[in-house]
């Protein structure tokens, strides 16, 4: 029955992105209360944050994406359901990421557009309930973005700069129900990674990657940090400078975590509390705040160790909270 049940919801899920890609703007909230519950709200990143109801995640979110974009192509390269970990797997998750292809022909966040083509990084989380969407999370990577536009406001990140692909398996659209055994194991593996972390106040090291982690492992990561390759490059390219410019303050725990198959992951709102220690990703701030991290990780295992990892961070929101508003600075260079 379960089965049954995680397939409806696929289903749901899928018919829902697909309206609302097709939609015109004036049929957005219709489309989207179609599918959604009386009260369903949305987790987003800044500066959309918290929505509530159909109307607004049409008129806050989409109208504005879509009047940016277009036309708008969706390019999905992860996508699976699960049962909800936290709740002990009495909720029923859909996840998908990718790309959001468009012509960048308007402004979009008081942003100039280009006239060209561009890439918005995306992850979606969807609850769904009694045949209907109660509740969901987009994470959309502004900062990567305004990284394509090569716009001056942040320094140059320490790992690669570029666009973020789907699985090297080419194996990560699970429209077909997987195993529920293998799914275990993917989850299990991830909060045994993520266990091992938090209890080492969030440093790594070597011989914590190879309890976990495949040699040649790629860590898939936002706006402002980049990607990392190799045990060797994730240290120099990411956790080296980000452990480095934070003090771990508190983990705050997770909204999700599910998988399916291969395929696995979570989002929090926040996840984790940091405070600047002398600066980060190359910004510095007067602050003496700390700042709330928004977190989506996707991951795929291999065998009995992880091989991939996809990493959403709301920069905008953490940065805001420790006094550094970047859209705001591009607001005031661009005047």
């Amino acid at each position: 029955m379960t089965n049954l049940l995680e397939k409806k919801s696929v289903r749901i899920v899928k018919d829902f992105l697909n309206n609302i890609d097709k939609a015109e703007n004036k049929l957005l909230a219709e489309t989207i209360s179609k599918y959604t519950s009386d009260d369903f709200h949305m987790r987003c990143t800044h500066p959309f944050n918290e929505l509530k109801g159909a109307d607004n995640v049409a008129n806050d979110l989409w109208i504005p994406i879509k009047n940016s974009f277009k036309p708008i192509q969706r390019r999905m390269d992860i996508f699976y359901a699960g049962t909800n970990l936290i709740d002990n797997h009495s909720s029923k998750w859909v996840v998908n990421m990718g790309h959001l292809l468009g012509i960048f022909n308007n402004p979009f966040l008081g942003i100039v557009p280009t006239r060209k083509a561009v890439m918005l990084w995306y992850c979606e989380f969807y609850r769904v309930e009694n045949n209907k969407i109660t509740e969901g999370a987009f994470f959309l990577d502004i900062l990567k973005f305004m990284q394509q536009l090569q716009l001056p406001i942040i320094p140059e990140s320490t790992g690669m700069v570029g666009f973020n692909p789907g699985p090297m398996t080419h194996d990560g659209l699970n429209f077909e129900r997987q195993p529920e055994e293998e799914g275990k194991k993917t989850l299990d593996l991830i909060i045994r990674m993520a266990n091992r972390l938090v209890g080492g106040g969030m440093k790594t090291t070597i011989p914590d990657l190879e309890k976990d982690w495949n040699k040649d492992m790629l860590w898939w990561g936002p706006g402002g940090i980049g990607a990392s390759y190799t045990y060797e490059g994730y240290l120099k390219g990411h956790t080296g400078p980000f452990e480095d410019g934070l003090d771990y303050v508190e983990f705050t725990g997770h909204i999700v975590e599910n998988a399916e198959g291969n395929y696995g992951g979570w989002f929090g709102w926040p996840n984790l509390r940091m405070k600047p220690r002398r600066n980060y990703m190359g910004l510095t701030s007067s602050s003496d705040k700390v700042g709330e991290m928004r977190v989506v990780d996707l991951y795929r295992r291999n065998g009995n160790k992880l091989a991939e990892n996809w990493i959403f961070i709301d920069h905008l929101h953490f940065l805001k909270c420790i006094g550094i508003d970047l859209l705001g600075r591009y607001n005031n260079l661009k005047n």
